[in-house]
């Protein structure tokens, strides 16, 4: 498949978004109708329709691309349910594939511990086909008063106190929560980034957190942060770290401090809509994973999962699987430090075993700086990434802008994934008028932690 905007390292390269373009532009004139749907609480529902070909024209094109399509659905609304309309055969498929045993096990697991809901695939007939039923709350944008705002990434974790919208203090601390089996290892770092920031203000009216993983009422259902906890220690102490921690602040202070816990790719949406002044907005997060986070056209949240990091972008079957999902093609080897140390090796860049992943990103950040022509081509590569993968992307969401934000965007590379990716989306899909953002250096490291910190509402 020929690239508009070449792919130079990975040369195995197929953008998901072509393939679906293949798929319409085949069943445009012979094809049937199919829509796709998955329903999450509260019977929130999102569908996807399309055009397959007919039955016996290519039956494999036909399932392999709904079975992507059905697992982008799933990772960017969540759900417990997937709806297939209009195609039985594709129906038993996917199907087979979503159970206990299956190919996509993983993710019903995870579902299902996520809703508290048995996972299920149904079959209806196009006239019973489900239609959109959607949900947007206001989060957020809360300046007033002394805030702590704290951000968790895999690698590091952020801090800042805040005062009246303005963060007085901030700073870094390199830690290893993916690491850790002990989750008193991660209770004791967020107290301790509590505690420090707490200090630099006179009183603390609320706590916001960013936080990797799922968030459900405050309370992390799933979370990477704790991927060596076992379930057991997960469930009694994971879930409700970040209340545990805020409750042992607020005894120590002699008063009670409300908190406000979120999804960290949430919070990148967030704080690009508050510095940018826009709203239709995706925020995508590349440090440790990728995560997301999309602010509508009223400036609101939405209730989708935005597991990003979970969503296909490489329709190449023999593309590199995910650790944790066991599955291909998905977004946390295109846009994360796993990517730079992917396309590393591609470049015949030598990185010692014996180093954490975010020291790898950093020996190949340090030869960005000194415009090492192996690093250029690494940020070249995972520009063109980004801009057909923001083209696909936009299937899913009504995207005005994209913000980007994490380690990996910081330094030179940054600014080369975005001039690529620009020039993927004005060369391949010149009808979008997408407009991509880096934040300042200063923002982009502590930015979330700031932005975090006006998610309480006083």
């Amino acid at each position: 498949m020929k690239l508009k905007v070449e792919s130079i390292l990975d040369k195995e390269y197929i953008p998901l978004i072509l393939k679906l373009k293949e798929m319409k532009e085949m069943a445009s004139t012979k094809g049937k109708d199919i829509v796709l749907g998955v329903e999450r609480n509260d019977s929130y529902t999102k569908t996807y329709k399309l055009r397959i070909l007919e039955t016996g024209v290519d039956d494999n094109f036909n399932y392999q691309l709904v079975s992507r399509l059905v697992k982008t659905l799933l990772w960017t609304y969540g759900g417990f349910k997937i709806i297939i309309s209009g195609d039985k055969e594709i129906y038993e498929k996917i199907k087979e594939d979503y159970q206990i045993g299956g190919k996509r096990e993983f993710d019903v697991k995870f579902m299902e511990n996520v809703y508290d809901t048995k996972f299920k695939v149904v079959y209806t007939s196009l006239e019973n086909a489900p239609e959109d039923l959607e949900s947007s709350v206001s989060i957020g944008r809360h300046l007033e008063g002394e805030r702590i705002g704290f951000d968790a990434g895999g690698s590091d974790r952020k801090v800042s106190s805040v005062k009246n919208g303005k963060a007085i203090y901030s700073e870094e601390v390199v830690w290893s929560p993916k690491l850790n089996t002990d989750p008193k290892y991660h209770f004791e770092g967020i107290y301790e980034a509590f505690k420090t920031a707490a200090s630099k203000l006179s009183h603390v009216d609320a706590i916001g957190v960013s936080t990797a993983g799922v968030v459900i009422e405050n309370k992390l259902m799933s979370s990477s942060l704790f991927i060596k906890v076992n379930p057991d220690d997960f469930n009694k102490y994971g879930k409700s770290v970040y209340l545990d921690a805020a409750k042992k602040l607020s005894e120590e202070l002699g008063y009670s401090i409300p908190i406000e816990v979120a999804n960290d790719g949430d919070v990148t949406a967030l704080a690009g809509a508050i510095n940018l002044n826009v709203n239709s907005l995706l925020g995508i997060a590349m440090g440790t994973s990728e995560a997301g986070g999309f602010i509508d056209k009223n400036g609101n949240i939405t209730g989708y999962l935005n597991e990003l990091a979970f969503v296909p972008v490489d329709y190449n079957q023999k593309a590199m699987v995910d650790e944790w999902s066991g599955d291909y093609g998905c977004g946390v080897k295109y846009f994360s430090q796993d990517a730079v140390i992917k396309l590393a090796r591609l470049a015949n860049i030598s990185l010692q075993d014996s180093l954490s992943p975010a020291e790898k990103l950093k020996v190949v950040q340090e030869l960005m700086e000194q415009d090492d022509e192996r690093a250029l081509k690494i940020y070249n590569n995972i520009g063109c990434y980004l801009g057909y993968t923001i083209a696909y992307y936009n299937e899913f969401y009504n995207l005005e802008h994209v913000l980007l934000m994490g380690r990996v965007t910081s330094g030179k590379g940054g600014e080369i994934i975005k001039d690529v990716a620009m020039k993927v989306l004005k060369e391949e899909f010149k009808d979008l008028k997408i407009k991509i953002h880096i934040p300042d250096e200063k923002s982009r490291r502590v930015g979330q932690s700031v932005a975090a910190a006006s998610l309480p509402n006083l």
